[in-house]
């Protein structure tokens, strides 16, 4: 059988000559390489390919982003916003809304927390008991109790919040900053998601995915007790074997991608099978929590009776491992989908108070430990810490229930550690809390300020998708200069 000069390599290998041809360059080309690397004069991107360490817009505050999502919308009147209003004028109608209705209906009375507030830290920032851990940590917090969202759907709004648009599609936040910024560290992925314990958020993967960039900067999914799968070598294989055999198909795979310059998708796709291959040594690693001393584990609650609370200890203690060995971006889950309300995540419509003593400490105990962690490592300097929900909830019970209904007008999030003021507060509701009065912002906003925080613009940080420059924020969103440093 005869062939062309320019067949397809695979086609083109299977003829004795054009093998031993091809084997003779790419030999070369990995002694090339080896001296080339050896002396420092191999091109870090044509190296690690798209996930290559790249460099920011401008000189950036923080260098990695551990990303707290709370699933089933928070109630910030529970957690964070202090309302003397609402304690004042419990059981009371609120003025002007006797024909309000909400996501679910009717709403009925103010009602105050049923967990009471007091002053924490040497800011004095008022804290609810729900989340004592995390009370004490409110020095370290800056706060923006003025965020709006425009859904007030638990779907829509995950995905605003992880992606910046309503709809599923959209590439994630962690997605855009491994594409912008890469990683330095090659043998772990650049953007992990950690689902809770008690299984994925209710958009699932739609929350940590690449949308229309490359495959490659999607986000690998695993958690403490669930490992990435299909990652071991079979013990049927030889270990001598399987590196003879990677290392062949990485020269195969070197040059059916120079033959095929700007597939986005085989680049994707070479780079996953290669990423797989270092994680095989480096995620076991990663992920083997005993390393860690008798204090670490206690101060993450790895021992808990509660087996949901240990669990979660474990996904926080495991993001501090990654985000220490160099991973750029990580979303850890708190909470998971599930159609009883309120009971696997954060959706209190009917039975708040126990519905939030029940998930408060799960969350409380191991997310104030990643805090003090990264804290006494140094690491809170340069690294963000990111704690938001979808929307809020109403100051209003829902008529008939001990629960509040949905609210996108007003709600809380914060930030910790690089590049933010510490024990501050931005914005507010109304005395009530039902709606953001004063610094309204929005996610578009909220965005907008973490990019800026890594260094980059979020106008600047684009790709060119079905006719339109994308970008995270849309056409919208402005830095939020007044909580940076």
């Amino acid at each position: 059988m005869s062939h062309t000069h320019d067949a397809p390599l695979g086609r083109h290998l299977l003829d004795r000559r054009g093998f031993l041809s091809h084997m003779a360059t790419g030999v070369g080309g990995i002694a090339l390489g080896a001296i080339l690397a050896e002396k420092g004069l191999l091109a870090a991107d044509a190296k690690a390919g798209p996930l290559a360490a790249k460099p920011p817009h401008f000189p950036a505050k923080a260098k990695r982003v551990v990303h707290i999502y709370c699933t089933g919308a928070v109630s910030h009147l529970d957690t964070w916003d202090y309302k003397p209003e609402l304690i004042k004028h419990h059981g009371e109608p609120m003025p002007g809304a006797d024909k309000l209705l909400t996501f679910q209906g009717e709403n009925g009375a103010l009602a105050r927390s049923p967990w009471e507030f007091k002053p924490r830290g040497e800011s004095g920032k008022y804290a609810s008991d729900l989340l004592p851990h995390l009370a004490e940590r409110v020095d370290d917090m800056c706060f923006l109790h003025s965020l709006t969202s425009k859904t007030n759907t638990h779907g829509p709004g995950e995905m605003f919040m992880s992606t910046g648009f309503t709809l599923e599609g959209f590439p994630s936040m962690g997605a855009w900053v491994s594409y912008a910024l890469g990683t330095d560290d090659q043998d772990l992925p650049a953007y992990v998601a950690i689902p809770d314990p008690r299984g994925d958020p209710q958009q699932g993967p739609a929350n940590w995915t690449n949308g229309f960039l490359p495959a490659v900067y999607q986000g690998t999914s695993f958690n403490a007790d669930k490992p990435i799968r299909h990652l071991a070598r079979p013990d049927r294989i030889n270990p001598d074997d399987d590196r003879a055999t990677r290392d062949l198909i990485r020269v195969l795979n070197d040059e059916h991608l120079a033959r095929n310059p700007g597939d986005d998708e085989l680049s994707a796709r070479i780079a996953a099978y290669e990423l797989a291959a270092r994680m095989q040594l480096s995620a076991p690693e990663v992920g083997d929590l005993s390393r860690e001393s008798p204090a670490v584990r206690s101060l993450y609650g790895l021992d808990d009776a509660d087996p949901i609370l240990a669990g979660f200890g474990r996904n926080c203690l495991l993001a501090r491992r990654l985000l220490e060995r160099g991973v750029r971006f990580v979303t850890l889950f708190n909470g998971a989908f599930a159609m009883g309300e309120g009971a696997l995540n954060w959706d209190g419509h009917r039975r708040i108070k126990s519905d939030y003593d029940r998930h408060g400490p799960i969350l409380d105990k191991p997310a104030a430990a990643l805090l003090i962690d990264l804290k006494e490592r140094g690491m809170l300097d340069d690294t963000l810490v990111v704690w938001s929900t979808e929307f809020g909830r109403m100051p209003t019970f829902q008529k008939g229930t001990q629960g509040r209904d949905h609210n996108p007008k007003g709600f809380t999030a914060w930030l910790a550690g690089a590049g933010v003021k510490r024990g501050f507060s931005y914005g507010a509701t109304d005395p009530f809390g039902y709606q953001a009065v004063e610094n309204v912002v929005d996610v578009h906003d909220f965005h907008a300020t973490i990019l800026h925080l890594l260094g980059l613009d979020h106008e600047r940080l684009t790709y060119y998708n079905n006719g339109a420059q994308r970008r995270l924020t849309d056409v919208h969103g402005h830095v939020i200069r007044d909580i940076l440093t």
